[in-house]
């Protein structure tokens, strides 16, 4: 079993539906309010956990329900709790999600403690890293807390992966402790300072992330998989053939499974296309925990990556 640990963030989802999207200073009556677990660094650790990882959650949180209600999923998921951390003055982050019948939505986020996890904290408990196999990073938490992580992993023989998502600007800082930086096309395009609709093509743009510095860069792209560029050139690895119904937390689910492969120590195509087979997965049933794979179901299909790699 692998050592993961998500160095990453939590967010909970206040979700309304309504008719419409109200108005500046207008009220509009709704339904369906409900709560939801979220934040990408609580998705990959939880669908690391159900792939058959022993995963660690290393974040910060407020001191309210929204964070205890975080550590019964995570006790639930079986995801280990030694590295989250509080906030002692801001709160878990929150985000307000309101869908329209008409299919649109408006979203806003409070990052809250998020915003709050320094890279000091990673420095004062970074045990928490080197005793893992490795660690994996989105930027819903401060660029340089995740740098620091990866540097601290680097050192200790631990691979790290980079997830650009909310995206940045990447070509000033210096990217050489990440084994794996995992942009979609559009982070992807961001991360060069580019237009996100810029029509760069998306091999070239691989191997131009890749003169940013990390070992590999393996850019998703929703159904048609991922393409991987590396100091050895450049492979296409295909999604599974699957009923589409919800694609959301995907990405989250091809982070955890890439994490869960190389903690196993796998050659890095075949944990690739671990993660490929566990994001696939994923998008056959609604919301994003509860749409993720255990193991036994990726192991049956991932041969079917396996043998389509270009």
């Amino acid at each position: 079993m692998g050592k993961i640990t998500v160095v990453g963030s939590y967010i909970v989802a206040l979700v309304m539906d309504t008719d419409r999207i109200p108005t500046e200073g207008e009220t509009v009556m709704g339904w369906n309010y409900h709560t939801t677990h979220g934040g990408k660094g609580s998705n990959m650790a939880c669908c690391a956990a159900r792939l058959g990882a022993e995963s660690t959650f290393m974040g910060k949180i407020g001191r309210d329900a929204f964070g205890e209600s975080f550590l019964s999923l995570l006790k639930k998921e079986g995801v280990n709790q030694k590295g989250v951390l509080y906030s002692d003055n801001l709160p878990t982050a929150v985000g307000i999600i309101i869908f329209s019948s008409r299919g649109t939505n408006s979203i806003v986020i409070d990052i809250a403690a998020n915003g709050d996890f320094s890279s000091e904290d990673v420095e004062v408990h970074r045990e928490i890293i080197e005793s893992a196999d490795v660690i994996v990073s989105p930027l819903e938490i401060p660029l340089d807390t995740a740098l620091v992580g990866a540097r601290i992993a680097r050192a200790a023989g631990v691979k790290s992966i980079l997830n650009p998502a909310p995206a940045l600007d990447l070509r000033e800082h210096d990217l050489g402790d990440v084994f794996a930086l995992t942009p979609n096309e559009t982070e992807g395009r961001i991360c060069l300072g580019l237009d996100p609709n810029d029509t760069v093509a998306d091999k070239d743009l691989a191997l131009a992330l890749l003169d940013l510095g990390p070992e590999n860069v393996i850019l998703t792209l929703g159904a048609k998989g991922v393409l991987w560029a590396s100091k050895d050139g450049v492979r296409k690895i295909p999604a599974l053939e699957v009923s589409v119904v919800d694609s959301v937390g995907a990405g989250d689910a091809f982070n955890a499974g890439l994490a869960v492969g190389l903690s196993e120590k796998r050659p890095t195509a075949e944990a690739i296309a671990l993660g490929v087979a566990a994001a696939s997965l994923s998008t056959q049933k609604r919301e994003t925990i509860e749409s993720y794979p255990c193991r036994g179901e990726v192991d049956k299909r991932i041969n079917e990556v396996l043998t389509r790699i270009q």
